[in-house]
C-alpha cells in the first residue's frame, strides 16, 4: 500500500500524506516514499510546483515511535525539500506535531486553514527538536521558538504565521493557495529555480555546519532512559514521571 497519493493540476503535482493508522507519522516507509516521490516530480519538465498535503485530520503526527526514520534519512529529506529546484508548497487543514513542523519549514511557502494547530512535543518524551531546528532555526522568530521549544504547548495559525512558521492562513487553506499557485504557474522555471537558491542559501549553510551534529544529539536522545520512558508513557497514553 503506498502512502503517498499523487496527482497533478496545471503544473502543479501534489504529494498527499495518506498514513491513517498512525496520523501521517514521520515512519522510515513513509520517508522513503515521500523523498522518491519528490525526485521523481523534480525531474518531470512538466511540474513547475509541488504542493505537499495530507488526508485526514492531521497533516502529521511527527515520527513514528514505532517505526522511527533513521535521523540521516529524516536529514536527506528534509534537505531535499530545501533544495528542490521547483517550490515546494505546504498545504495544511489539521493538525501538525513534532517532527511534522521540520516539513513545513523545509517547505518554501506553507499555508494552513485557521483550525489548524500546532506544537513541539519533543521535551515532552523526553528527546528535542534536533534534526527539524535545521530548517526551522533560521526560517522562524527565535523568541517564540524558544517557549514553544521549551514547553511543547499548542498553538494556532495565528501564531503560527506571526513567527514565521507558516506564510497564510484563513478559513480555506486552497482560497489561501489559490493566488499563491497562480503566481507560480505565471513564472518562468528558471526563475522560479534561481530565486529560490536565493533564498535557501542560508538554510543550507545551516545544514552544511550542524547537520552531523544534531543528528547525533537525536540519536542520542532517543536512546536515552528519559526518552524510553516518554515515549512509552505517550503510547500508554499515560504522564512520564516527571510531570508534576
Amino acid at each position: 500500500m503506498t502512502l503517498i497519493g499523487r496527482t497533478r493540476a496545471r503544473g502543479v503535482e501534489t504529494l498527499t500524506l495518506d498514513s491513517p493508522a498512525n496520523r501521517n507519522a514521520l515512519s522510515a516507509a513513509l520517508v522513503g516514499e515521500l523523498a522518491d516521490a519528490l525526485a521523481e516530480s523534480a525531474k518531470d519538465s512538466d511540474v513547475r510546483a509541488i504542493v505537499l498535503t495530507h488526508t485526514g485530520t492531521t497533516f502529521s503526527a511527527g515520527a513514528d515511535l514505532r517505526d522511527p526514520p533513521d535521523p540521516d534519512a529524516l536529514v536527506a529529506l528534509l534537505r531535499q525539500i530545501v533544495e528542490l529546484p521547483k517550490p515546494v508548497v505546504a498545504r495544511v487543514t489539521g493538525h501538525v506535531r513534532a517532527g511534522g513542523l521540520g516539513l513545513l519549514a523545509a517547505c518554501d511557502i506553507a499555508a494552513a486553514s485557521s483550525t489548524a494547530t500546532f506544537a513541539f512535543t519533543e521535551v515532552r518524551i523526553g528527546v528535542a527538536p534536533a534534526v527539524i531546528s535545521l530548517p526551522l532555526l533560521p526560517r522562524t522568530d527565535p523568541r517564540a521558538l524558544a517557549r514553544h521549544y521549551l514547553t511543547g504547548e499548542r498553538f494556532d495559525a495565528a501564531e503560527a504565521a506571526r513567527i514565521g512558521l507558516i506564510t497564510a492562513t484563513g478559513d480555506d487553506a486552497d482560497a489561501v493557495l489559490e493566488p499563491i499557485l497562480d503566481g507560480l504557474r505565471r513564472s518562468s522555471p528558471q526563475a522560479l529555480a534561481e530565486t529560490k537558491r536565493l533564498l535557501t542559501a542560508k538554510v543550507l549553510q545551516t545544514f552544511d555546519r550542524d547537520a552531523a551534529e544534531l543528528t547525533a544529539l537525536s540519536a542520542r536522545m532517543f536512546a536515552s532512559g528519559d526518552a524510553r520512558e516518554g515515549m512509552t508513557a505517550f503510547l500508554e497514553r499515560r504522564d512520564p514521571p516527571w510531570v508534576l
